[in-house]
């Protein structure tokens, strides 16, 4: 299991962009988890995806940048 989660949605742009973003960050491994079909991740992430956790809980919201990306990851 990655230290990273990425929760996202099926056909979210912003979702997309997030993607880019880390790929650009050169971000390391992650899992993704998709909200759609899940009603407690749905309820929690609904309005705030793409949304970036870090297996100790922090979370990081859209919009975000590459330096925040990467300040999560040290």
């Amino acid at each position: 299991m990655s230290r990273f989660v990425l929760f996202q949605r099926d056909d979210c742009h912003l979702c997309d962009q997030a993607l880019a973003l880390l790929a650009e960050a050169g971000f390391p491994d992650f899992d993704s988890a998709w909200i759609d079909d899940d009603e407690a991740l749905e309820e929690r992430y609904g309005t705030r995806v793409p949304v970036l956790r870090r297996n100790d809980g922090v979370e990081l919201d859209w919009p975000f940048d590459v330096a925040a990306v990467k300040a999560l990851a040290s």
